[in-house]
């Protein structure tokens, strides 16, 4: 139970389904209510379809370019690390991904499913822990369970974006964000410690 909680908390913590929240409203701000309703399902929808996808073939391209275990550990707690640096340090996930939107006639895909919801961090997240030599199938199978979870936290924040940004605020979210930031920070520096430790022992 306790792992299953770990392992929850760490998805919301690197999809961030609250900071998804003010892109959404900056991005269907000319559409009406009906229309912004289509965009949520839809871009939730789609960002879950790019999750597994690199669920069952993260591993594949990981095996056909002959990457280790560790060193796949230590180079995606990196980046997931430097993810979170943006995170922590950077406008936050709603102001940089605000900046994005170039044409309001189509952000279903960009950026409201990616980069907002299936981040470059999420992505590198869900293969990280769906590997194989390291997670049984039916510890992935709950892992993706977990991600769908998710997934649809982020689907109904979206539904009810605006009275969301009424009770939290646009800087709560920011704040929350940054906490978000934080954890996924100790999870990539526990993945970058795991794969050097792994590396040495096989080094003796």
């Amino acid at each position: 139970m306790n792992e299953l909680l770990t392992t929850l908390l760490f998805l919301i913590a690197v999809i961030d389904p609250l900071g998804s929240v003010p892109v959404y409203l900056e991005a269907t701000k000319q559409f009406d209510i009906k229309h912004r309703r289509r965009i949520a399902i839809r871009a939730s929808g789609v960002a879950f379809v790019i999750l597994l996808a690199f669920i069952v073939i993260g591993q594949i391209i990981l095996e056909g370019m002959k990457v280790s275990l560790d060193a796949f550990q230590i180079s995606g707690g990196v980046i997931l690390f430097l993810f979170a640096l943006t995170m922590i340090f950077g406008d936050g996930k709603p102001e940089s991904e605000k900046h994005l939107i170039k044409d309001y006639k189509h952000v279903t895909i960009f950026p409201v499913a990616i980069p907002s919801i299936a981040s470059p961090g999420a992505i590198m997240a869900v293969v990280l822990m769906t590997d194989n030599n390291v997670y049984t199938i039916q510890q992935q199978a709950l892992t993706t369970v977990l991600v769908l979870v998710v997934i649809i936290i982020t689907c109904l924040l979206l539904l009810m974006a605006n009275k969301v940004k009424e009770r939290v605020g646009e800087y709560g979210i920011t704040v929350i964000s940054k906490v978000m930031g934080l954890i996924l920070a100790a999870y990539a520096v526990q993945s970058i410690l795991t794969g050097l430790k792994d590396f040495f022992v096989v080094l003796k």
